[in-house]
């Protein structure tokens, strides 16, 4: 894991992490990589995570999923595959409150997302394996902040659009980003 970089978007509480992949040259695809060490994060001057719980969805091609801000930090790790990353700022007294910064996430980046910041991606290869490990517990039937994925006001430039996109019908229907401040300003 090398030293951590901040995104070019004003963003404070997201961090791109770059880790070494090591190629195994007498086993063909074979690697190994560091994803979380809690003493070398702190090392790098990242928060402490304090996970509490592990989450991996697999998925195809075009799957897409987001944009939810639920209340604990996150740090993501694409295990196999590709997908387009977009993080989105939430939270209503940030100085970068409804900014934007997407990425491609492969085996050899992770994000450390920090709360009020929505995470949402998109698969763009055959099959992806998106983890991540959180500081919180995801509970069924708790509503969590969430905007809708084509809010033209954040004017995403989502990489598959066409019959590939595949989503849920809860994640269709998440709010406006207008809307979303509306609720959280009262």
């Amino acid at each position: 894991m090398r030293q951590p970089r901040q995104p070019l978007a004003p963003f404070d509480g997201l961090w791109i992490l770059e880790l070494d992949v090591i190629d195994d040259p007498e086993r063909p695809n074979s690697s190994f990589r560091e994803v979380w060490r809690a003493d070398r994060l702190s090392d790098l001057g990242l928060p402490d995570l304090g996970p509490q719980q592990w989450n991996v969805a697999e998925s195809p091609e075009g799957t897409l999923r987001g944009i939810h801000a639920e209340p604990w930090d996150k740090l993501v790790h694409v295990i196999s595959g590709e997908a387009f990353a977009a993080i989105v700022d939430l939270r209503p007294d940030s100085p970068s409150a409804g900014e934007v910064w997407t990425g491609t996430l492969d085996r050899s980046v992770a994000l450390l997302v920090t709360r009020g910041l929505g995470n949402s991606y998109q698969v763009v290869s055959e099959r992806a394996a998106y983890a991540y490990l959180v500081n919180g517990r995801w509970q069924r039937g708790v509503h969590y902040p969430s905007v809708r994925w084509n809010d033209a006001d954040l004017a995403i430039d989502w990489p598959i659009v066409d019959d590939r996109l595949s989503m849920s019908a809860k994640d269709r229907a998440n709010p406006t980003l207008a809307d979303h401040w509306r609720t959280v300003k009262g």
